[in-house]
């Protein structure tokens, strides 16, 4: 277990990176005043489907400025994008080990209507950590520009738009996914892809994901 703090965005079923760095600190602050940057996790998450990786995106209200404060961010229901997430999730892993297990308590994320953005993913994380019977440690952070003393920034390290991350301590554990005969081993999908396939196995994993010899 790392001593340090840990600085992380908000991530719609965050990526195996983010749990994997979460897992491994005693303390994570989560930011709450960063403006929001688009085709990010923040709003999107990456799962692997029959035709390949597909990012599934939480559409969002825009501001009338250019810039809006991701804790004052809001989702857009214009389009029914809950019964699209969980279509495309329940057709990717639906013959995945540990699908049954785990979606009546995912279901309520695509009937409920939450107004906020990161309220939302909030509510996304304290699943997830009911699901490894873990703390739910995350503090919202104060202020933007004030990083805490200490603290392992990876606001922006853990990205879609990254193919290979700054943070080098993090090694990918390789793990059967549903269409691996097809593709092979994807890393660093959704947090929804190591639960699908591995269950209680998924919290060994990401341990073992990080390697700070590195």
């Amino acid at each position: 277990m790392d001593n340090s703090a840990l600085l992380l965005s908000t991530a719609y079923f965050a990526p195996v990176h983010f749990y994997s760095r979460y897992l491994n600190h005693n303390k994570v602050f989560i930011e709450q005043h960063e403006n929001f940057c688009k085709q990010t996790y923040r709003n999107r998450c990456q799962i692997l489907a029959a035709n390949g990786p597909i990012a599934l995106v939480i559409p969002v209200v825009k501001g009338r400025g250019p810039k809006v404060v991701i804790k004052d961010l809001q989702i857009s229901y214009d389009e029914q994008w809950q019964r699209n997430h969980w279509q495309t999730i329940v057709s990717a892993y639906n013959s995945s080990p540990y699908f049954e297990f785990y979606q009546d308590e995912l279901l309520p994320f695509f009937e409920k209507k939450t107004k906020y953005l990161f309220d939302h993913n909030l509510k996304i994380h304290e699943t997830i950590c009911d699901f490894f019977e873990l703390e739910n440690k995350l503090i919202c952070t104060q202020d933007f520009e004030q990083i805490p003393a200490a603290t392992l920034n990876l606001r922006d390290a853990i990205s879609p738009k990254l193919k290979n991350s700054t943070d080098k301590a993090f090694i990918p554990q390789e793990y059967t996914q549903v269409f691996t005969e097809k593709y092979g081993f994807i890393p660093n999908l959704s947090i929804l892809d190591l639960l699908f396939n591995e269950g209680p196995n998924a919290y060994t994993i990401l341990h073992q994901s990080i390697n700070y010899l590195s």
